[in-house]
Parts: C-alpha cells; structure tokens; sequence
C-alpha cells in the first residue's frame, strides 16, 4: 500500500470525529439594477412589477396600491394569507399599520431576481437563530415567487410554515 493511500485513509477516517464545518453564509447582492434587467422585454418588465411591488407595498405597507399590482382573485399559497387582494392588503396592514415612504430598492437583503415564462422569484438573505446555540446565528435563503398575468400579479408561493 502506497504512502498516499495510508494517509487518505488515516485522514478519511480522522473526519468522521471531526466536527462538519458551518455551512457558507448567504450574501445579498449590493447591485440590484443587473437583476432587474434581461434581454427579454417582458422578462423584464415582469420583473420590475414584482419588485416595484415589494417596495411599494409589502416593505413600505401602502396599501392602496395594492390594486396596481394585485390581481382581485390573487392566489396565496402561503398557510397564514388567505386568498384574494383584499387578504393580502390585510396581512400588510397588520405588519405596517401606517404606510411608510417606499425606499428606492428594496430593503430585504436580496440575493436574486429570477424570470421565466410568467414567473418571478425573488431569494433574500434570512438569518436566524441557531436552535442547538442560542448565541450564534446562521443564515439561510428565503424564496417568494410570483405568477404574472395581464401586468398583475395572480398567484404566489413562499417557504412560510403554519404559524
């Protein structure tokens, strides 16, 4: 047996006692005008709806203009939001009482913008609390995605638990 091969062994078995390492943080990504941009005009434009929508209406909480960017028979499938435009308005009246000025881009730390056919997704930087270490944190990444039909947005999907 070669000297490589007793040392890939001794060092295969050395890493079933050694600790894993954490897992590479999540980063968002500082420039959010490539990502809103594509060869595709409608792509594109798909884009921008949702985007000018998170800003607009669930980080600043302005509802009423919700109706610019939310189809009435809105499909949520997240388990807490029930369907329909006026459900959402509701779920973000709660969160944001009193609208607040919309910010030029989003303030969630985005890490992505993805288009295709009809759908927009949109991937931000969580971060929580580690559950064995109340001390550390770790982050991971959060999807919401939308359905576009007619410039509105008709249907969303997003990693949220029964709360």
């Amino acid at each position: 047996m070669s000297t490589s091969s007793v040392l890939a062994g001794a060092a295969l078995a050395l890493s079933c006692f050694m600790p894993a390492f954490a897992q590479t943080p999540v980063s968002a990504n500082p420039d959010h005008a490539p990502m809103l941009a594509s060869s595709d005009p409608q792509l594109a434009a798909n884009k921008r709806l949702v985007y000018d929508f998170w800003r607009e209406v669930f980080e600043s909480g302005n509802v009423a203009l919700a109706e610019k960017y939310v189809a009435e028979s809105y499909i949520q499938h997240n388990p807490n939001v029930p369907n329909g435009r006026g459900a959402l308005v509701g779920f973000v009246s709660r969160r944001i009482p009193a609208p607040l000025p919309a910010q030029d881009r989003v303030k969630a730390p985005l890490v992505s913008i993805t288009a295709e056919r009809d759908l927009v997704m949109l991937s931000f930087v969580r971060e929580y609390t580690d559950p064995k270490d109340a001390s550390l944190k770790y982050t991971t990444t959060w999807f919401d995605m939308f359905r576009i039909e007619n410039g509105k947005i008709v249907e969303h999907w997003d990693s949220a638990l029964k709360q």
